[in-house]
């Protein structure tokens, strides 16, 4: 089996795909990895680890846009519900930590908050928001 370098398609044995770029024989650089259950990945890799920006799908579409550390959300990204919620804030090892912004466009409602290992911990009022952000 010739080593995989370069841009190329692989499939695996459970239908699972990615297409994209390769280095020394691992998902290396920018490409699409589309699992059989339906998710999918569009983005960055690093030694077959999801690496950068990238934009994440998950079957049931709900989506992830933002950093990747690895194979990780780490940094800023957004997440979105299918009904309409988002979270545009800060990622630590794949859980929600540090400033982040809640938002309900089907109630209308922005909330400001800060997060620690996934769990909302506080809610700030818009006038504490812009202190922090001075």
């Amino acid at each position: 089996m010739s080593k995989k370098e370069g841009r190329g398609k692989y499939t695996w044995a459970d239908g699972s795909t990615y297409e994209g770029q390769w280095l020394d024989n691992k998902i290396h650089g920018y490409g699409v990895y589309l699992w059989k259950d339906g998710r999918k990945y569009y983005g960055q890799w690093e030694s077959n680890d999801m690496q950068g920006l990238g934009i994440y799908i998950y079957a049931d579409g709900v989506r992830y846009d933002g950093q990747y550390f690895m194979d990780k959300k780490e940094g800023f990204g957004v997440y979105y519900w299918t009904d309409g919620r988002k979270y545009e804030g800060w990622w630590h090892k794949g859980k929600q930590h540090g400033l982040g912004t809640y938002i309900d466009n089907s109630k209308g409602n922005i909330k400001y908050g800060l997060w620690e290992n996934g769990k909302r911990v506080k809610w700030f009022d818009e006038q504490a928001v812009i202190l922090i952000n001075q």
